[in-house]
């Protein structure tokens, strides 16, 4: 199978990435490490990207999908990728299209990982990070003032500039108006899933996997 995995920051995603790609089978292709691949080893897109990037301005959505279209040579794709964080724009969506059904494949299903915005601000406003293990912390779900590892030396955990609420808010925004479209798109085509993201991580994971087992065998 082929899956997408929209979801708003702070949906999720991550975590329930980890566990369909071990129900599954699936590669979990995320757009982020894509970049930071690139631009750590100095590639020719990661240069180019970068490029952009030191501007301040977006990389265009041609490098983004070449990236990705690298990516997918890759053999470890043929049991089928769970891709996270692509596509983000119709463009992209249309893109991922041509190029699937030039490897003689498609779009199987797009889980979309619903959570209200309420609930994502308290979720990011709250998260703290360990500056020197990376260990992730909540001020409401796992309070800690120091990390409680010893390796750590108990250095002060801090919150991320764009885990504040304003930030926070201000990609909420970018990321509706980015998605809208595409859930319209995925939707008209009867490949978009729902899934509620209020659950347990476990809740929510089993209705995702139960989810793709059922479009799978709808699937040609």
């Amino acid at each position: 199978m082929n899956v997408i995995l929209l979801g708003a920051p702070g949906s999720g995603k991550g975590t329930q990435a980890e566990k369909i790609q071990a129900e599954l089978g699936l590669t979990h292709v995320a757009s982020g490490d894509l970049f930071r691949f690139n631009l750590k080893n100095r590639t020719e897109l990661g240069l180019l990207a970068e490029t952009y990037m030191n501007r301040g301005e977006l990389v265009p959505d041609d490098i983004t999908v070449a990236m990705v279209r690298q990516r997918m040579q890759e053999p470890d794709i043929q049991n089928g990728v769970l891709l996270d964080g692509f596509p983000r724009t119709l463009a992209q969506a249309e893109a991922l299209e041509k190029m699937l059904a030039d490897m003689g494949h498609q779009v199987d299903a797009v889980i979309y990982l619903e959570v209200p915005d309420d609930e994502i601000i308290t979720r990011l406003s709250g998260r703290l990070i360990c500056r020197e293990c990376q260990t992730p912390f909540h001020k409401v779900y796992n309070p800690f003032k120091t990390c409680p590892f010893d390796k750590c030396n108990g250095e002060y955990l801090y919150q991320r500039d764009d885990d504040k609420p304003e930030t926070v808010k201000a990609r909420l925004e970018t990321f509706h108006k980015q998605t809208s479209p595409l859930v319209d798109y995925y939707e008209n085509q009867d490949r978009l899933i729902r899934i509620s993201g209020l659950g347990t991580i476990d809740q929510v994971g089993e209705a995702i996997i139960r989810s793709l087992q059922q479009a799978g065998h709808r699937s040609p």
